[in-house]
């Protein structure tokens, strides 16, 4: 993969080849955000994070006070002081538990929620993106930043604030305990600090790239799988699953490459500190044993020097382990962040209109669209007049722009100039779900969710009843086959009705067109999976539906639209004429050329 995200183009990796983590104010105030609803729990959270450090430090107290000043007094009390300090100990911990079960259930509850509202308004913002955005992305990536990104957010927002708090306190504590032992063996131990720390700042640089490089490998693989598991039909009549196993090798291997690099920046990071902290013990030993020889350190002193010097080591680790959640998590807000604020291209003009009634005029006014701004022009000042209620076909060779033309009508893509005009209004100042919701639309590349045919057909209308979905199948006729499945509209077809055949799911589409009931209607070779006798069947329900609507069929085979009231052959230089099937077969232009062909294949 390259260097540059795949969303906004601009480097993610600087000239040293490190990662850019720089948030921003901006980020900044988004991630703290999340923490807002969920207020009393995090601070409930923090509370008990903050016992568990005050516990943990007063435990070695405690094992001082018994072996310093019980056991050195010969009063007869000594056997009741010893388990009076037991019993203190043992409330202590357990406190210290209590506080760390509601951290460790409550805590990974609150990052889960949080992550449940990341991963809602991600979900919600990919809905609002244009096709033009999804024409350029890869889905298997788009799927990662909603799984695993958030995923590894969810760490970081809960364990992110504890490790802070307790690792500072325990740190701050147990170094301040040390002091007021003996100031010169804590020095022995605070000269291991900035060594340990710039050994940590470098390896930490290293999984930052490692991490973020391991994100993206994961997003590749996913996309790969998905890409090939959507395709299987096509890679097994073409005998080409060895060819897929190769591409998923490789992007297999380039993912293998960067775990390789993380966990070796991680093994480097973490178990040199491991390495320093037995260093740091062994000093303590060593010079600890020198000092009580000296007289200035006796062994119950040390004894606790060296319990503070492991609660000094646990902040250490726990460092470590929120370094390792930061550049995951903070990895996964980046590209999180890089999708979220991607702008839909296509929005609601300010005061945008909801028309009461739509008629179905439809106008394109010196219309000029080109999908990059690097492509050439589909269409370049094209005008067309389409009557409410009119049936029209768009004819012309494969390619030429007919679906994009039509994409236009419910804003798919936006024009580059001029403007399309609904009933008199410009498009751009409907609101969109009005708009859309008049038009009915039967793609050519038939598309079906997974679950069941009535689930399907109801998508047209989500609070259509049973007997309605019945109608719209009959119309479409789809009723006939749907009863001879084993379940009827109770059927599963499976993910992208694979269950189904090709005219059977086309049906199923046009079915939906049907309930919905708009007053435009497009539909882009909809019977083009069909036999003809089922294309005879649903020509005429499509011609039932058509009356006094507004209809634009696009089609290749120029039989299913002899019976057009106008029909508009598209060139690559525009609209190069139109009339009815009559008048263009007498014209000897285009459309007859086409048409000929067409008849003696």
């Amino acid at each position: 993969m390259s260097g540059f995200d795949i969303l906004a183009a601009r480097p993610i990796w600087n000239r040293n080849g490190r990662v850019n983590f720089n948030l921003g104010n901006g980020r900044t105030r988004k991630f703290l955000s999340y923490y807002k609803p969920y207020q009393r729990l995090f601070w409930a959270d923090m509370a008990c994070a903050l016992v568990v450090s005050v516990t943990t430090l007063l435990i070695p107290l405690c094992a001082n006070f018994i072996t310093k000043n019980v056991l050195a007094s010969d009063g007869a009390d000594t056997v009741n002081r010893i388990w009076g300090m037991g019993a203190v100990m043992l409330g202590l911990v357990l406190i210290h538990t209590l506080a760390n079960m509601f951290v460790a259930y409550q805590g990974h509850m609150m990052g889960a929620k949080m992550e449940h509202d990341m991963r809602h308004e991600l979900f919600e913002h990919y809905q609002k993106l244009s096709f033009a955005f999804y024409d350029e992305q890869k889905v298997g990536q788009l799927m990662t930043r909603l799984t695993n990104d958030s995923f590894d957010l969810a760490e970081l927002f809960h364990h992110g604030p504890e490790d802070i708090v307790i690792s500072s306190l325990n740190f701050i504590g147990a170094f301040a305990i040390l002091v007021s032992i003996n100031a010169r063996l804590a020095l022995i131990v605070f000269l291991f600090l900035p060594i340990m720390a710039v050994y940590a700042f470098y390896f930490n640089k290293q999984m930052k790239a490692a991490l973020r490089r391991s994100h993206d490998r994961i997003g590749d693989i996913n996309s790969q799988v998905e890409d090939s598991l959507a395709g299987i039909r096509v890679v097994k009549s073409f005998t080409n699953e060895r060819v897929e196993a190769r591409k998923f090798a490789g992007e297999n291997g380039r993912f293998l490459q960067s775990r390789q690099d993380t966990y070796l920046s991680e093994t480097y990071f973490y178990e040199g500190l491991v390495a320093f902290t037995q260093l740091m013990t062994i000093a303590v030993i060593v010079f600890g044993g020198l000092t009580i020889v000296q007289g200035t350190l006796d062994l119950p002193e040390l004894i606790t020097f060296l319990l503070c010097v492991a609660i000094l080591i646990e902040p250490i680790r726990r460092y470590g382990n929120f370094t390792r959640l930061y550049q995951e998590g903070i990895a996964g807000f980046e590209r999180f962040m890089e999708v979220l604020e991607v702008q839909p291209d296509i929005q609601d003009a300010e005061n945008a209109i909801e028309p009461k009634i739509i008629q179905g005029n439809i106008s394109f006014q010196n219309v000029s669209f080109q999908y990059r701004q690097d492509s050439g022009h589909v269409f370049n000042n094209l005008s067309l007049d389409i009557k409410a209620g009119e049936f029209v076909a768009l004819v012309g060779s494969s390619g030429i722009g007919k679906t994009t033309l039509c994409s236009l009508i419910p804003r798919f893509y936006e024009v580059n100039a001029g403007e399309i005009r609904l009933d008199g209004t410009n498009i751009k100042e409907i609101r969109l779900e009005a708009l859309r919701r008049n038009i009915g639309l039967v793609q050519q590349d038939v598309y079906l969710f997974a679950g069941t045919v009535a689930d399907n057909i109801r998508y047209g209308n989500v609070n259509a009843s049973d007997a309605e979905i019945v109608t719209a199948a009959k119309k479409a006729n789809a009723h006939a086959f749907v009863m001879a499945l084993p379940n009827g509209y109770d059927t599963d077809i499976g993910q992208r009705g694979v269950k189904l055949s090709g005219g059977q799911k086309q049906r199923l589409s046009i079915a939906r067109v049907f309930l919905k009931d708009p007053p435009v209607l497009i539909f882009d070779e909809a019977t083009s999976a069909l036999d003809n006798e089922s294309e005879k069947a649903i020509q005429a329900s499509l011609e039932q539906l058509a009356n006094n609507r507004t209809t634009i069929v696009i089609a290749h085979r120029l039989t299913t639209v002899r019976n057009a009231q106008r029909i508009v052959v598209l060139t690559e230089e525009g609209i190069d004429e139109q009339g009815t099937h009559e008048e263009l077969v007498a014209a000897g232009g285009t459309y007859a050329n086409l048409y000929n062909m067409q008849l003696s294949l």
